[in-house]
């Protein structure tokens, strides 16, 4: 499994506090409906990445797709406020009367401030959007039912859960922390899939990543 991508001629190893959040986000877990894979990391955004890819899957159809992406600059970039920075999307189709509805976008954004919040993760300079795209068959496709596909885009500096009031630094990256910040996107993931919540103090111990 691809663990990190360095600048072309870094050649250097990660760092500790990288080390140890990628050790964390491998056994966090998420719902057993959410398939994630670790795949491979964007090479240019941050000098070290580790990313996901998750599916969400219910009696064998995909409701919903996503990635997870954990970047670390230990020259902590001003735009972050921080040496850490996650980025994320979740991504699914609905009904098209669904897609039409003008307060989609902020009930879009609503699920991911509640999947942060549910999980316990605090996050700092959040930002994003919510898109909604409409797909109309004509000619040959012209049988084909409309669909609405909404996408939430989303990135955000992870904070510590406790002890700091600080963006997470290389000192105080807990694997707990990491571990919320996984469970939120996990979180969103299904309801973007439209699944219900998991029943309040159920803790789903999930499936290990791929």
């Amino acid at each position: 499994m691809t663990v990190t991508r360095v600048r072309p001629g870094d050649g250097a190893a990660p760092p500790p506090a990288f080390a140890d959040a990628v050790a964390a986000l491998r056994a966090s877990r998420v719902r057993p409906e959410v398939v994630v894979t670790e795949v491979p990391a964007p090479a240019r955004i941050a000098p070290h990445a580790v990313a996901l890819s998750g599916d969400v899957l219910l009696d064998g159809e995909e409701l919903a797709t996503g990635r997870f992406i954990l970047l670390h600059d230990p020259a902590a970039p001003p735009e972050w406020g921080g040496t850490f920075r996650v980025v994320t999307y979740a991504r699914a189709g609905l009904e098209a009367e669904l897609g039409a509805d003008p307060l989609l976008g902020r009930v879009g954004w609503s699920w991911l401030e509640d999947a942060l919040a549910g999980a316990g993760a605090r996050a700092a300079e959040v930002g994003g959007t919510v898109t909604r795209v409409l797909s109309e068959g004509y000619g040959a496709l012209a049988d084909r039912e409309a669909s609405v596909d909404v996408e939430v885009r989303a990135s955000w500096t992870p904070l510590a859960a406790t002890g700091t009031t600080g963006p997470v630094g290389p000192a105080v990256l807990a694997p707990g922390d990491v571990a919320a910040h996984v469970e939120a996107w996990g979180v969103l993931l299904c309801a973007v899939a439209g699944l219900p919540p998991a029943p309040e103090g159920v803790s789903s111990l999930g499936r290990p990543y791929r």
